[in-house]
């Protein structure tokens, strides 16, 4: 199937580049002509855990194109325009000006053209998106009605670390309908995956991705609300709670063949931490929030996750100077700045936030990501020291805090005995406190 993709961001490049490792012809079109260039040199603009390798096997059925006035007619030449650009956050609602103008441009391009296009919106845009502002606009700038044109809407659900596999191995995928056509369509481009499809009206299937990260980010920032009463109220230990907890045979139930414990992943985010961060979660969670307003419902459960979330980097480090005293002109290495591993995204980092905080305690900040140090120059506009090799740092420093757990921070456990009275403050419970003898081990459960 020929299908041509708008954006070329996770989940632009992601989907494209799946689809043509499933057989379909796809190309892949931005506005943004140093982007294009990367591309076509063979190579990704970004980091995602396996998505150069398979961009590489499978470059015969890819391929990019800068889209500007002289190369719109191209988006043409496809059964489907997908469209995946972005719908980021602004004054905590959903900005969907990229949304209006490919719909416009795209509109403008079917007004004089028999050939019958499904457009089908793949961005997350929040319920009654698709079938109003996509539709109208497109209606609009075409002259033509659905049923001369398809709708659709399919949502993703890929982690940034793990998009590839998400996308190759998903546990469901959603058909989001306008017109038959268009269903016709989605199961031709999925039809290489044997899984449960969902089908649905487009404002269904928008809510189910709106629905399915708020209560994953509501799970997180309810069990950061208990672990912080806990600390509050002293000598429990939250780890054990929790592991308890998971041990709820709706959480984690015991196969009756094997009498095996399953353990989903889901309790995963049943554990305490510093915050979520990223490109979704966050601002997903407050476009639903926003939306719920304008409709005239009160969102007091999203309100509290916001909140709760927003204030949990100062409740850690408020946390940490309770345990060690004033921070201020301490020597601090922070490891990890990318918002999750297995990524170079530091969208609403939740490392950032807290290096942010200590450097209102002016604090001497030293940072180490594997491969997203780049990205947090961009953004980040006070002084730190980035470093290649964390572990020539250590001695260096006075605390140490774990803020992202990449695997190879567990290497920490080698330098036990050379750190005597250092402290090791591990806000992603990459260890337990058995771990350590010598360094002064700090978690936050």
């Amino acid at each position: 199937m020929k299908i041509n993709v708008i954006g070329t961001g996770y989940v632009g490049l992601v989907s494209g580049v799946c689809m043509a490792a499933k057989g379909h012809s796809v190309k892949c079109f931005d506005t943004n002509p140093d982007t294009i260039q990367i591309l076509k040199s063979g190579k990704c603009h970004f980091y995602e855990k396996g998505l150069e390798k398979l961009f590489v096997e499978y470059s015969d059925n890819l391929s990019f194109e800068l889209l500007d006035a002289s190369s719109e007619h191209k988006l043409l030449d496809c059964q489907v325009i997908l469209m995946a650009v972005g719908t980021p956050t602004v004054n905590e609602k959903i900005d969907l000006s990229q949304i209006k103008t490919a719909s416009k441009n795209i509109g403008k391009l079917i007004k004089n053209h028999d050939k019958f296009i499904s457009v089908i919106v793949k961005s997350t845009v929040v319920p009654g998106t698709t079938d109003t502002v996509v539709k109208n606009i497109l209606e609009e700038s075409s002259g033509k009605k659905i049923g001369e044109f398809g709708l659709g809407m399919n949502p993703e659900f890929l982690r940034e670390g793990n998009a590839v596999e998400d996308f190759m191995n998903p546990d469901r995928i959603v058909f989001g309908y306008e017109d038959e056509i268009t269903l016709k369509y989605l199961h031709e481009i999925y039809s290489p995956w044997d899984v449960d499809k969902i089908i649905v009206n487009t404002r269904s299937a928008e809510m189910i991705k709106y629905v399915n990260n708020s209560i994953l980010a509501t799970l997180i920032s309810t069990t950061n609300e208990y672990s912080n009463i806990a600390k509050s109220i002293g000598n429990i230990d939250f780890n054990t709670v929790m592991n308890a907890v998971h041990l709820d045979n709706r959480w984690s139930p015991i196969d009756k063949t094997t009498g095996e414990r399953i353990y989903p992943e889901i309790i995963n985010y049943l554990k305490p931490g510093c915050g979520f961060g990223g490109s979704c979660f966050p601002k997903d969670v407050m476009a639903l929030a926003a939306l719920s307003k304008e409709i005239g419902i009160k969102s007091l459960i999203l309100d509290s996750v916001i909140k709760v979330n927003q204030l949990q980097p100062k409740v850690v480090l408020e946390y940490l100077e309770e345990k060690v005293g004033s921070l201020e002109g301490k020597n601090i290495l922070v490891l990890g700045i990318a918002f999750k591993p297995e990524t170079d995204d530091v969208r609403e980092s939740v490392s950032i936030k807290l290096m942010k905080y200590l450097n209102t305690q002016r604090c001497n900040i030293t940072a180490h990501d594997p491969i997203s140090i780049n990205n947090a120059k961009k953004i980040i506009d006070f002084d730190v020291n980035y470093v290649k090799d964390w572990k020539k740092e250590l001695s260096n420093n006075d605390v140490i805090i774990i803020s992202t757990n990449w695997n190879e921070y567990r290497e920490l456990k080698d330098f036990d005995n050379t750190l005597e009275n250092k402290i090791l403050f591990d806000t992603r419970s990459l260890f337990n406190s058995n771990e350590f003898t010598n360094i002064n081990y700090i978690n936050i459960n």
